[in-house]
């Protein structure tokens, strides 16, 4: 077992990255018109570093299997983007920014990384606003803020229930300057399908065109990977039904360490399943538990009864409810941190207070917030005596304008007005905190290899806080990897293009036609999905929200058994050559396959109740705290970095110990 070089800078933390920045190496701007970076992934990170690396001068070339870079899962966020610029004069600042995403990744975080992410959010508002990102602003005009759970502050901007989207647009206008400047050339519905490296070094890729089934060759002097998470290792989550781990996994196994794979957020609202049928789950924005009650019965009679639709949530009085969070976290209430708000969403229904046909879904309520928003606005509008239906009127009007989009979309996929009954939700996969390991610099264990946003593990811990995807995605894109990445291609200003010619390039290839033959050669027994949603229950049910020793070892075996009935027995149609949208599946599913039994392993290893990952051997037993997640700083302060060895199962555990200089480790109350 090896320590980790993380290399992080000496010195005060306030100061390391701009002695970083006024350090490292750079490349001139006549000598970035030699050098070729390939980007793959046009989110929030690649896209904005493919933009940023091109306006620098670089040649890049971009990769995604989405028919446009406007189609990323970037576009699904919804709720936000935090900085701290502390517009609301109420307290914020770079290190309260800093501190909370330190708590709110229960202390699972890189110091370093942190904090330059923390210094860099306000660059990441005013090069949006610049783009025209249509940020909500307040009545004078200035940028509007709202507050996200795990925080005291609003810091976090939006653009009503579509921030996403909005500043993917902005990235994706960055990029398309680029591409009509020929900077950029954009690969759409092309997938990664392994890495190449020559003398140890990164220097390409192997893709196949999606729509033409031909296996091609990029070569570049540095290949920087922005693809994403892999929450769809458990089939039902709230990605895009294409997302996956590919790039990742293949890069993990040409030799870059795969850090904390069990790291994974469960988002508190997302809609309930509602059967066997469903291929995804689809996210409430946390932003609704910034005006949303979260609350169950008090009484087991009346859950009972609402699920056998003999009593309607509106027929319950105040004093029949129980708002759980604002009872057991009175200083959070409402906006506790997302692993706390999931877990104790479980723990209500699993007592049997769930609200839905299933038993799985707690309500999330805007009476209160409509009332009181109703009654501000008949004030500010001349109303002194309005009328009870003149103030749910005017605070509908409110609600609308701020949530307007993810309530019509409720109502969509549910059949309910929200407006008028409270809207059912449940906790659901969502973003995953582990991913590549990677330097101070991004740059992977494969030199000339980065990773960037999701991709990469470094900034979140064990917990995620709401609105902070979409500020580390452009921090690493905008204002980190342009800086880093020079640092390397420093020393390839002399190297000259390179070629696709050689032994490397050409064994890689084989690689990827050989296991291409192989997928197409099962015996035709189960459809691919067949695999994906078996690997899925595995996954949710002992590598979920609650683990236990005993469910972590049965899911090891379930999940080796799996992948090797998946190789003999799957069925892939139509043939490789051409357009396949199972080969393009089964190939991410096999992926998952492994990457599923190394996830596994990794919680196996990490006996401790950290964030979003509850130990069901490790609780607090007593006092203030009791029942509630119990940290071990002593044995598991560090990131699990994983070497491949074949076999998920031989995967060689490497540390980076973490080292806390500016903030006192605590047991992470929010009551």
């Amino acid at each position: 077992m090896s320590i980790l070089d993380s290399k992080i800078p000496e010195g005060p933390l306030a100061d390391k990255w701009t002695k970083h920045k006024n350090t490292i190496n750079l490349v001139n701007p006549a000598n970035k018109r030699n050098i070729d970076v390939i980007v793959v992934g046009t989110g929030l990170a690649g896209g904005s570093a493919a933009a940023t690396l091109a306006e620098l001068g670089y040649n890049v070339k971009t990769f995604c299997y989405q028919d446009s870079p406007r189609r990323a899962h970037s576009i699904a966020a919804q709720g936000g983007i935090n900085a701290a610029k502390n517009y609301q004069g109420d307290g914020d600042s770079n290190y309260r920014l800093f501190y909370d995403t330190i708590k709110g990744g229960d202390y699972r975080s890189r110091e370093a990384n942190v904090h330059r992410l923390a210094e860099v959010s306000g660059n990441i508002i005013d090069q949006c606003v610049a783009q025209g990102v249509p940020f909500a602003r307040e009545y004078g005009g200035l940028l509007d803020n709202r507050s996200f759970g795990g925080v005291l502050v609003s810091r976090t901007f939006y653009a009503k229930g579509q921030t996403g989207q909005q500043l993917l647009l902005g990235a994706y206008s960055a990029m398309n300057r680029q591409i009509n400047r020929g900077k950029i050339q954009a690969f759409n519905r092309h997938e990664m399908l392994d890495l190449v490296k020559v003398d140890g070094k990164a220097r390409g890729i192997i893709a196949r065109n999606l729509v033409t089934g031909e296996i091609e060759r990029h070569s570049a002097h540095a290949v920087v990977l922005a693809s994403g998470g892999y929450g769809n290792v458990f089939f039902l989550s709230t990605n895009a039904m294409g997302s996956n781990v590919m790039a990742a996994w293949r890069a993990h196994r040409r030799g870059a360490f795969f850090a904390n794979p069990c790291y994974t957020q469960i988002h508190p609202t997302c809609i309930p399943v509602s059967g066997d049928h469903q291929s995804k789950l689809t996210l409430m924005s946390e932003s609704l538990r910034n005006d949303g009650r979260i609350w169950v019965p008090k009484r087991i009679e009346d859950a009972q009864a609402i699920r056998e639709g003999k009593l309607k949530p509106t027929q319950l009085a105040e004093e029949e409810r129980d708002y759980y969070l604002e009872r057991r976290y009175p200083a959070f209430g409402n906006l506790v941190p997302r692993d706390v708000a999931s877990r104790a969403a479980k723990e209500r229904c699993d007592a049997g207070f769930g609200v839905n046909k299933t038993g799985e879904a707690v309500y999330l309520d805007f009476a209160s917030a409509i009332q009181r928003y109703g009654k501000e606005k008949a004030l500010t509008s001349g109303l002194h005596n309005p009328s009870a239906d003149q103030v749910r009127e005017l605070g509908e009007k409110v609600i609308e304008d701020k949530y307007g989009n993810l309530f019509q979309m409720y109502e969509k996929i549910v059949d309910e007005n929200p407006y008028k009954t409270p809207m059912m939700i449940y906790p659901a996969v969502h973003y995953t905190m582990g991913g590549l390991w990677v330097d101070y610099n991004l740059q992977t264990t494969v030199p000339g290899c980065y990773a960037a946003g999701e991709a990469n593990f470094s900034d979140h811990g064990a917990n995620r806080l709401g609105a902070s995807a979409l500020m580390q995605g452009l921090a690493d894109g905008y204002f980190v990897l342009p800086y880093t990445i020079g640092d390397y291609l420093s020393q390839d200003i002399r190297t000259g293009k390179i070629p696709t010619d050689t032994p490397e390039f050409d064994q890689a290839e084989k690689d990827v036609k050989d296991r291409i033959e192989k997928l197409m050669g099962g015996s035709g027994e189960h459809s691919v999905d067949y695999y994906h949603k078996k690997l899925g229950k595995i996954m949710w049910n002992k590598c979920g929200m609650s683990r236990n020793e005993q469910g972590l070892k049965e899911a090891i075996e379930e999940i080796s058994a799996l992948r090797e009935d998946f190789w003999k027995n799957v069925k892939v149609p139509g043939d490789a050559n051409s357009m396949n949208p199972e080969l393009e599946k089964a190939g991410r599913v096999a992926d998952f396959l492994e990457l599923g039994e190394l996830f596994a392993k990794d919680a196996l290893d990490r006996n401790e109740s950290c964030g979003g990952h509850f130990r069901e051997e490790s609780v607090e037993q007593s006092g203030e705290q009791k029942g509630e997640a119990l940290r071990d700083d002593k044995n598991f302060k560090y990131v699990s970095a994983w070497e491949y060895k074949g076999e998920p199962k031989d995967a060689q555990l490497h540390k980076e110990d973490l080292v806390f200089e500016n903030i006192e480790l605590k047991t992470r109350s929010y009551k």
